[in-house]
């Protein structure tokens, strides 16, 4: 899989539409926005149904080269997911793993998927999670939030899963976590996102359009909520 040397993942519809929309080549940048899709096998796996696909927007200069990259993956169920992911960050790694992009995750998560001690600031909305060797990029991204602590106990499915692997892969990535529904006001959701997409844009030559973004968080049941795998990513 051929992106730019700074790759953002995307897990979840909703904040992929939102960040998209939002990051936007600066007025007197030659960047330019191309988009394509991928779709990756899981035979390995012994999934043979279903396949590791999404889609790629790409900032990419005057000759055409990427220069950051946006994947969002589609929603898949555990243990699916954990293949999927898997399959998506070996194809970027490629056979020469020290061309390993740079990772940039956010989450937009409900506050009740997030435990923290009472010590912690409750008016804190994003936190960062660094994994692997300290960059100009990482540094960046570690000094506009806060620490995640380490008594901060996760509960989704999608991040814990991917802390596990990209820890397990030895791949260099930040994780940007940001908490919403805790003042129950889709203003303060927004904030939080804006929070997230300036941080992007901040380390991507990028700018952050407030005004062109869209949030439409999917409802999800109680029922739904359900994580039965979360315990095999720790």
């Amino acid at each position: 899989m051929k992106t730019a040397p700074q790759v953002i993942l995307i897990f979840d519809k909703a904040l992929a539409t939102a960040i998209t929309g939002g990051l936007q080549p600066n007025a007197n940048s030659p960047l330019q926005i191309s988009t394509e899709s991928f779709d990756l096998s899981l035979a390995r796996y012994g999934i043979t149904g279903v396949r590791a696909s999404g889609n790629i927007t790409h900032f990419v200069d005057r000759n055409r080269v990427p220069q950051v990259s946006i994947l969002v993956m589609q929603k898949y169920e555990s243990p699916v997911l954990a293949c999927a992911i898997s399959e998506v960050l070996s194809s970027l790694a490629g056979e020469d793993k020290s061309n390993m992009p740079s990772l940039i995750l956010p989450f937009i998560l409900d506050s009740s998927k997030i435990k923290l001690e009472r010590k912690n600031s409750p008016d804190e909305s994003v936190y960062g999670i660094q994994i692997g060797p300290q960059t100009d990029m990482m540094q960046t991204l570690a000094t506009r939030h806060e620490k995640a602590p380490s008594s901060m106990q996760i509960h989704h499915e999608q991040l814990s899963c991917v802390l596990q692997l990209v820890r397990v892969l030895k791949t260099p990535a930040f994780i940007l976590i940001g908490q919403i529904g805790q003042h129950k006001s889709t203003t303060n959701d927004l904030e939080v996102i804006c929070k997230i997409g300036e941080t992007l844009a901040s380390v991507s030559s990028l700018q952050f359009v407030k005004e062109n973004i869209t949030w439409n968080p999917n409802k999800v049941s109680k029922e739904h909520e359900k994580e039965p795998w979360r315990a095999l990513y720790g």
